[in-house]
């Protein structure tokens, strides 16, 4: 009798040991669970940032930003007419903005804009890599797309709205393929390079230059903008990228930008309020877009480290986050200068994303 008893006592005890091993399983699990859930989120809440992570008093300024842009944007031709007007007789872009063996001769005497007391006086075999003339003497263009390298483009799907345009000018050699087409385009007129690319990523040019020369193929026949006399090193550095094209006959047209004209742009600019020490390429290409194009747009254009419309953080440029080294630059100043000029309707800020497929 007594057997009979413990027989199913012990059973019992089996049962309930197997199931508590069951539950505990299921309770880990469940915590586990929970654990994945709770990390999931905080990775997604890393992608948008919330305010606080927003640099000191940034929100403020950018909600002023965005109450001022998103007014509607009216061209307003008489404003445009007038800056233009203002900035060809200051800068006198249409004839001077370029070195050419028209406006430069054969013992002429370049001061460098960089460096006043530091000259040049051309000798016939940097005559010869000038162009004749200007790449494009008295051309208006209809539209113009002016093309920086902000982290704003990414994801922008702006790629066919800028390519879209007549005239488009990029800003130091920028990377086109490898998926960013959909967001920057293809189609380059214009492109420049500053010398530290030269320097940092092609090592001066003193050595193997067929990776300079295959890196300009994306940008095809277009005109490469050289700052071959703002400092007296550039001179020797962009000589060599000159030869280098022509060594290996690629269809890129190198021009120089000439020093005069910067002279006189930083002093335009400077006149109406800009006190850094120079202007940075994307101010000096808008600029000379607003005296070749009836319509000027400028993508890529964003001076702070959070998106305007979501917050969410950027990359400095779109291909990379390598931080600016040069601190004579002031570009969020510059950009109050484009952000007046767009809200008086004399050129297009874009700082939102584009629908796909827009043109």
């Amino acid at each position: 009798m007594r057997g009979r008893l413990l027989k199913p006592l012990f059973s019992l005890g089996i049962a309930l040991f197997f199931l508590g091993i069951l539950l505990t399983a299921l309770v880990w699990y469940n915590g586990n669970k929970n654990n994945v859930e709770t990390r999931q989120l905080s990775l997604q809440k890393k992608r948008a940032p919330p305010p606080s992570e927003l640099c000191k008093g940034c929100r403020q300024v950018i909600d002023k930003v965005r109450e001022r842009y998103n007014k509607t944007w009216i061209k307003q031709v008489d404003n445009y007419l007038k800056f233009r007007s203002q900035l060809s007789r200051k800068c006198h872009g249409f004839d001077s903005a370029f070195i050419t063996q028209d406006n430069t001769p054969v013992g002429a005497k370049i001061v460098y804009d960089g460096e006043k007391k530091r000259t040049l006086q051309v000798t016939p075999e940097i005559f010869s890599t000038f162009p004749k003339e200007h790449p494009f003497p008295n051309k208006i263009w209809e539209t113009c797309s002016v093309v920086g390298n902000g982290g704003i483009l990414s994801n922008s799907s702006c790629g066919k709205m800028i390519d879209s345009a007549e005239f488009v000018m990029r800003c130091n050699l920028p990377p086109l393929d490898n998926g960013y087409e959909n967001d920057v385009g293809i189609k380059t007129d214009l492109v420049t390079a500053n010398p530290s690319i030269l320097i940092n990523k092609y090592g001066s040019l003193q050595q193997r230059r067929r990776p300079f020369v295959e890196s300009l193929r994306s940008y095809g026949n277009s005109l490469l903008l050289l700052p071959a006399f703002s400092y007296g090193v550039n001179t020797p550095l962009s000589l060599r990228a000159v030869y280098s094209i022509e060594d290996f006959k690629s269809p890129t047209r190198p021009v120089f930008f000439n020093p005069e004209y910067l002279e006189s742009l930083g002093l335009f600019w400077r006149s109406r309020g800009l006190k850094a020490a120079r202007a940075s390429t994307g101010l000096m290409m808008a600029s000379l877009a607003l005296e070749h194009c009836t319509d000027v747009h400028l993508y890529g254009f964003w001076p702070f480290g959070n998106h305007p419309q979501g917050l969410h953080a950027l990359t400095n440029h779109y291909y990379d986050d390598v931080q600016p080294k040069n601190t004579v630059l002031a570009m969020p100043v510059e950009f109050e200068f484009l952000l007046q000029l767009h809200s008086q309707g004399v050129l297009r800020l874009h700082l939102e994303d584009c629908q796909p497929g827009e043109k």
